[in-house]
C-alpha cells in the first residue's frame, strides 16, 4: 500500500509521519491552506449578543485556533454563560484544553447529523446560536437549527484557500510513486483533486485508487464522481484514519 495524504498542515504531516513510523509508504500533498477569516474582528461583538444558555457551535479545530488567538490578543475570555458544541471529539477536547469549558460533542461520528442527534439539541426553540466556521460549509446545520426555532448567526473565523499545483506534473509523480490509496477528508478537497488531474490520469490512475473518506456523505460524492473502492473512517481525526490504514 502506497498512501497519499491530502490533509492540510500540520495534521497531514503528522499522519504521514505516523504511517512511516509503522512501516507504510506515505507522502503528503496538502490541497488547502488557511488564513484568518474576514469576520474575525466581529467575533467579540457577536459573542456579546448571546445570552445565558444560548448556543455556540465550533465547526473545526481551525475555527478554535483562530478564534482563541483573537480573543487572547484582546484579553477576552470565552464566555462561560453559553452552551458549547463541537462537531467532533478532537475539536471538543481542544476547546476544553484552551478555555476550560465543558463542550458537548457526539461520541459516535463527527458529522452535522451526528451533532444534531444530541438530546440537548432536541428542544431549543427561542434560543440564539452562533456558528464559528470557515468560508462556507455546514449549511445543513444552520438550516436544521432554524427549523428548530433558533436564531442563527455565523462568524467566519478562517478561510480555506486552495493550494495550486500543476495537474500533469502531479499525475506523473503519483503514478511514479505507485500511489494506490488516497486519504481525502472533505468534499471540497475531493472535488479539487478530481478536477486537478487530466482525464488521462483520472481514468488511468485516479479512479483505480482506494479512497479513504470520513463520512457517508463524502463517500456518496465520491461514487458520483466515479470511485468504486471507498472506505469510510468512523471519525475525521488521525487516530481514526490510522486505524483504517493499518
Amino acid at each position: 500500500m502506497s498512501i497519499l495524504v491530502t490533509r492540510p498542515s500540520p495534521a497531514g504531516e503528522q499522519l504521514v509521519n505516523r504511517l512511516l513510523a509503522c512501516g507504510k509508504f506515505a507522502c503528503h500533498l496538502p490541497l488547502i491552506d488557511f488564513l484568518p477569516g474576514s469576520e474575525l474582528p466581529l467575533l467579540v461583538q457577536r459573542l456579546d449578543t448571546l445570552s445565558d444558555g444560548d448556543l455556540l457551535f465550533i465547526i473545526s479545530q481551525h475555527a478554535i485556533h483562530y478564534a482563541h488567538h483573537w480573543l487572547v490578543q484582546l484579553g477576552v475570555p470565552w464566555p462561560s454563560r453559553l452552551l458549547y458544541y463541537a462537531v467532533g471529539r478532537t475539536s471538543g477536547r481542544l476547546l476544553y484544553h484552551l478555555g476550560g469549558l465543558s463542550v458537548n460533542y457526539p461520541h459516535e461520528g463527527e458529522t452535522s447529523e451526528d451533532l444534531l442527534r444530541l438530546p440537548s439539541l432536541a428542544s431549543i426553540q427561542g434560543r440564539q446560536a452562533l456558528i464559528l466556521r470557515g468560508n462556507g460549509g455546514r449549511e445543513m446545520l444552520q438550516q436544521t437549527l432554524r427549523q428548530r426555532g433558533v436564531q442563527v448567526e455565523i462568524c467566519e473565523c478562517y478561510r480555506r484557500c486552495p493550494v495550486r499545483y500543476d495537474g500533469e506534473e502531479q499525475g506523473r509523480r503519483m503514478v511514479a510513486l505507485g500511489i494506490d490509496t488516497l486519504v481525502i477528508t472533505s468534499g471540497e478537497m475531493l472535488y479539487q483533486f478530481y478536477t486537478l488531474l487530466s482525464k488521462y490520469y483520472s481514468n488511468f490512475w485516479l479512479m483505480q485508487c482506494r479512497l479513504i473518506v470520513v463520512s457517508e456523505r463524502l463517500a456518496m460524492l465520491a461514487r458520483q464522481l466515479g470511485w468504486t473502492d471507498i472506505i469510510v473512517a468512523n471519525a475525521a481525526d488521525n487516530d481514526a484514519l490510522m486505524r483504517v490504514l493499518l
